[in-house]
């Protein structure tokens, strides 16, 4: 219950603040890319909102003052949140709280993943922290 509620929060702020109305199957990435894609749809004071174009995988990281939400709008793949191995798809929503390692381990369907990711408070980039250097 905890999580459809923070689903149905995140979708309020982004329906509220929005002055666009677009489907979101009509968002395409708007350049080639090797494995992930990242297009800001939305944005304030409270809260950052992507679509994420992922081909591969993502490395394991953690956001240090932010908290995810995900909604898978195409696609399947194997993730990992805090060690636990989950397959999302199309429909999933995915609560990840600030300090929960995450990552895409693989895409398992032939379109890339395509995920509508909003972080809350308003994201930088700042504190996305891989847990393995490259």
């Amino acid at each position: 219950m905890k999580h459809l509620l923070s689903f149905f929060f995140v979708l309020f702020i982004f329906l509220s603040h929005s002055q666009e109305h677009k489907n979101l199957n009509d968002y395409q990435p708007t350049e080639e890319y090797e494995n992930v894609h990242v297009l800001k749809i939305a944005e304030d004071d409270l809260q950052s909102t992507y679509i994420i174009w992922v081909k591969d995988s993502v490395p394991e990281h953690y956001h240090a003052s932010h908290t995810e939400n995900i909604v898978v709008i195409q696609g399947k793949a194997r993730m990992t949140l805090n060690g636990e191995e989950i397959i999302v798809k199309k429909g999933d929503f995915i609560n990840i709280p600030e300090g929960t390692k995450h990552a895409v381990l693989e895409v398992l369907s032939h379109k890339p993943l395509k995920v509508l990711s909003t972080q809350t408070p308003m994201f930088d980039g700042k504190d996305r922290i891989f847990t393995k250097p490259d």
